[in-house]
């Protein structure tokens, strides 16, 4: 096997991954475009979705910034050499990094020290299986952080909120399968996809569901309970209204695929592992002698583009909105308090990148800036040095928001922060200290990373680079950086509002429907 070309195989299927929705996934997300109401904030949602698709189609680089923990399926033939394959991926993997198409995310656990290349014990999963072919099937997924604490798992029977008992049957799962939808609300980026694992136990249940994930999106499950099932949840769980990014809509769920095996008597799982709208996922067949790419994998039918047209619907679906209100920092508490749920807001000037260590330091020490005005967003953002050792931004989509509830309020009383920007919203703790200090919630569409990133025209500093550079506290100069205010100063949320009724609706599937 030729190692240098196994690595570039492995490099393209990585870069391409990052950067290059698969065709079944454009075809779903197209579908959902086309059924939701002109002129809602999903509308615009979806608009900004296929926009940031195409840029990131044009620029070559990530979909999304949180490119996740890389997990590979491979199946070799017989007799090749599993070992040169890990290290044609690792050193793939450190490459696609230093260029800027994989976000650094691996992470001691003990120390939270970053690796700076994505490599450590347990970064990337590898899962190898040996079969009669004659050729290589590698193929790749990249499930951000934000899905990935969306996934659940259940032990039947067991009480579900809205739905009452599910127990060990068809139906029980059933109830599951739509729960898993709901509890997910925005905070997974939806619309999403899901994978469905029946038995097992409790670790080769999550295995068997994200393996579903590898599924086309558009194909025929050959076991016909699964079918129906499958064909239920895609048919009821839009009816729940949760929409794209939480906002309330017609589409919430993209796709949903379900294995079973077996199981013993005392244990019951139905695990669940929920895909974002950026659904990455691509495979590529590889010569086993040449190590070069004969054939890739999930490409088949016609490439959806989403050309200028998404930009312009971006624009119109903004201009749609009774007003489209501008903050620059330092903002007012005045002009916060007169910010209500819904108003869409562009952002000009400075804001400042603040995740998970950032929040965890600034309760115990000093911002190391003045935040008194100011305007946090929750974002790791993927950068570069250019050729002039200037940082460049390459991707700089919003994460999940409700990781930060056991710090923010605290945090924004404590420093004078005006505005959070993130996805998903943010719980009670938070939307108390918004109504107390004077403060709002600004919630970004998750995954548009491209689309975000046009918006930052320059970075003007960095601070606690120790924590690597997802973590670090980026000083960002932005202009027309649009988001909707979804949680006021005023005791209103629009998260907490769709959680309830989409709990109402979820109600309406307790009774039995497969006998």
């Amino acid at each position: 096997m030729n190692l240098a070309n196994l690595q570039e195989s492995m490099y393209q299927l990585i870069v391409e991954t990052s950067t290059n929705l698969p065709k079944d996934v454009r075809r779903a997300i197209k579908a959902a475009k086309a059924k939701e109401n002109a002129g809602t904030r999903s509308a615009m949602s979806l608009a900004t979705i296929t926009n940031n698709i195409q840029m990131a189609d044009e620029k070559v680089s990530p979909i999304c910034q949180d490119t996740g923990l890389p997990t590979f399926k491979i199946k070799t033939p017989v007799g090749v050499n599993q070992l040169k394959i890990k290290e044609a991926i690792y050193a793939a993997i450190a490459q696609a990094t230093k260029d800027g198409k994989l976000r650094p995310n691996s992470v001691d656990s003990l120390t939270g020290a970053n690796s700076g290349d994505n490599l450590g014990y347990g970064t990337p999963v590898i899962k190898f299986e040996q079969w009669e072919e004659n050729y290589i099937d590698a193929r790749l997924i990249l499930k951000g952080g934000g899905c990935e604490n969306k996934n659940i798992q259940y032990s039947l029977p067991c009480e579900l909120e809205g739905l009452g008992r599910a127990g060990r049957d068809l139906d029980g799962i059933r109830k599951c399968v739509m729960h898993s939808v709901y509890q997910a609300q925005g905070q997974g980026c939806s619309a999403g996809f899901i994978g469905v694992g029946i038995g097992g136990d409790r670790t080769s249940g999550y295995e068997l569901a994200k393996d579903q994930l590898f599924r086309h999106v558009d194909d025929v499950n050959p076991n016909e309970d699964l079918r129906k099932l499958e064909d239920y949840v895609m048919e009821h769980a839009n009816e729940l209204g949760i929409g794209t990014m939480g906002f309330g809509g017609e589409t919430t769920l993209l796709g949903c695929k379900v294995g079973v095996m077996n199981r013993i008597p005392a244990s019951f799982f139905v695990s669940v592992a929920y895909n974002c709208w950026a659904y990455r996922r691509l495979g590529i067949q590889v010569s086993p002698e040449s190590g070069e790419i004969t054939e890739w994998l999930y490409q088949e039918g016609e490439k959806i583009e989403f050309n200028d047209a998404a930009e312009t619907e971006v624009a119109a679906s903004t201009e749609a909105a009774p007003e489209v209100i501008t903050l620059e920092a330092p903002i007012t508490e005045e002009k916060i308090r007169s910010l209500k749920v819904g108003d869409v807001v562009q952002i000009n000037g400075r804001m400042y990148t603040g995740r998970d260590a950032i929040h965890k330091h600034l309760m115990d020490n000093d911002a190391p800036v003045d935040l008194n005005g100011q305007v946090i967003y929750h974002c790791g953002p993927v950068m570069l040095k250019d050729a002039e050792g200037n940082w460049e931004v390459k991707a700089a989509g919003p994460t999940t928001s409700i990781r930060e509830e056991p710090y923010q309020g605290d945090i924004m009383k404590k420093f004078g922060i005006r505005a959070v920007v993130g996805k998903g919203g943010m719980g009670p703790k938070t939307l108390a200290a918004l109504e107390e200090h004077g403060g709002v919630y600004l919630n970004a569409i998750g995954g548009a990373a491209q689309y975000y990133a046009d918006c930052i025209k320059g970075v003007d500093g960095v601070d606690l680079m120790e924590f690597g550079v997802p973590e670090a506290m980026w000083h960002l100069n932005v202009e027309g950086f649009t988001a909707v205010v979804t949680m006021d100063s005023h005791g209103n949320s629009l998260h907490k509002d769709v959680d309830k009724s989409s709990l109402e609706k979820l109600a309406q599937f307790k009774d039995p429907v497969f006998k």
